[in-house]
């Protein structure tokens, strides 16, 4: 009995044991994950992302969570890394300075920072700062720097001249083949999606995709909000103008050239530079700046101007509509302005009479009818007009809707006329003109009341 109790006390230790190296084993395998996260759609969030180690243990974590262990470093090893974000390569830097940390003490490279400096000594904590004061750190950065730089111009190089390329328009579905610049440049001409010129732009097969994805999950490019339907959005960035990228999301960062160019400097910090040296330039000759004149279109023809002041007379002589008489007769405020004349450029298109509703087979046509029957000037009740839908432009670049004002010291009906003649008054007899004059009236009255 006393052999089997020695047996299974034996046993059972082992059992023990091997539970212990269970355990120790488990605790040891979720130091580098095996399988990797995925977003609530069920695409892997970090798909082919690498792995990055600790500087110090075994600890891994994937590269685009690259905060997380950071925050291990800080915590575990009282390790700060300064600057990561002018870091070009974090895992080559990790890889570095991990082995250079195995070689030398870390008090060889790193400043050493103690906090609660005045407590007692078991309550006092040294941190190490690892930053570019150090020749290595720096020479290190501007190398990854240039190693980064190397590989993106590469990249970009191959991007320019593939033929290969193929990708879809993000607006009208349609199909482009050959080189990118095919498709970036049909976006911007037809759609008015300017990205920037291909050359500047790298990765852009990945580009693309991320706006797709954004468009895809109803997603405005610019100001980044969630729309209920396709249709809606497109409506919005249609005519909110928000076919455009936000230039303040650093997500498009990586897709421009500019922003490998210096060490840790955005396409914001080296554009403020350039922009800081033009300031600076005071000697520069300005005397033959131009500053580029508006063109305004008229209502009804295809007459334009260079001012709204010559728009107004064009359209009150050529067609006897005088915008200015009826803003003041009507006191339309700038809202009320911008919905008339909406109302107006969306009729003359539609080649449609708002005076009496008939349509006419060309604007020549319409014009004409409505200058014979005065129909020009009976603009319609304000209920007709006055509606939100005319709050959206007809045109897109529509200049006279810029121009419009609320302002009441607008140019009165005189001053706006160039060159009104000016009648004289009849002087065919002086003594007769000199007898009846009425300044004649004027001083005999002030005569007379300074007589005591």
């Amino acid at each position: 009995l006393e052999g089997e109790h020695r047996c299974c006390s034996r046993g059972m230790a082992a059992a023990e044991c091997g539970k212990e190296r269970r355990r120790k084993d488990s605790r040891d395998c979720i130091l580098e994950p095996l399988s990797l996260p995925e977003s609530p759609g069920g695409v892997s969030a970090v798909e082919g992302s690498p792995s990055v180690p600790c500087i110090f243990c075994e600890e891994y974590s994937p590269l685009s969570e690259q905060n997380q262990l950071l925050k291990h470093m800080i915590i575990e090893h009282k390790l700060v890394i300064a600057d990561v974000k002018l870091v070009a390569d974090f895992k080559r830097y990790v890889l570095y300075w991990k082995k250079r940390f195995s070689e030398q003490p870390i008090t060889d490279f790193c400043c050493v920072i103690r906090t609660n400096s005045k407590a007692p000594l078991e309550e006092q904590d040294n941190y190490f700062l690892l930053c570019d004061a150090l020749p290595e750190d720096r020479a290190l950065r501007e190398k990854l720097q240039q190693q980064r730089l190397r590989e993106v111009l590469e990249q970009q190089q191959r991007e320019r001249y593939d033929t290969d390329f193929r990708g879809t328009c993000l607006f009208c579905d349609q199909e482009f083949t050959g080189n990118r610049s095919v498709l970036l440049n049909h976006m911007a001409n037809d759609h008015a999606f300017n990205i920037g010129l291909p050359d500047n732009i790298v990765n852009c097969r990945e580009f693309l995709d991320v706006l797709q994805k954004k468009i895809d999950s109803l997603q405005c490019l610019y100001c980044e909000k969630i729309f209920r339907d396709k249709n809606t959005l497109k409506d919005h960035m249609r005519k909110k103008q928000h076919r455009k990228i936000n230039a303040k999301n650093r997500e498009y960062d990586r897709f421009y050239i500019i922003n490998y160019l210096e060490l840790g400097k955005s396409w914001e910090e080296v554009q403020s530079e350039d922009d800081r040296e033009l300031l600076n330039n005071q000697d520069e000759d300005w005397s033959d700046w131009e500053e580029h004149p508006i063109c305004a279109v008229c209502l009804f023809c295809e007459n334009q101007a260079d001012t709204t002041g010559k728009l107004y007379v064009h359209m009150e002589e050529a067609h006897g509509f005088d915008l200015l008489k009826i803003k003041s007769d009507s006191g339309l405020n700038f809202y009320q302005q911008v919905k008339l004349v909406n109302f107006v450029r969306r009729e003359v298109h539609q080649f449609r009479c708002y005076g009496c509703q008939n349509k006419f087979p060309s604007k020549k046509e319409l014009t004409d009818h409505m200058e014979e029957t005065k129909h020009i000037t009976l603009v319609p009740a304000r209920s007709i007009w006055d509606q939100p839908q005319y709050y959206f432009p007809t045109y897109e670049n529509d200049t006279l809707l810029c121009t419009l004002s609320d302002s009441d010291d607008e140019l009165t009906a005189g001053e706006r006329k160039e060159d009104v003649p000016v009648i004289s008054e009849d002087i065919s007899s002086i003594e007769a003109l000199k007898r009846s004059s009425v300044l004649n009236q004027l001083i005999r009255e002030e005569m007379n009341n300074g007589e005591p």
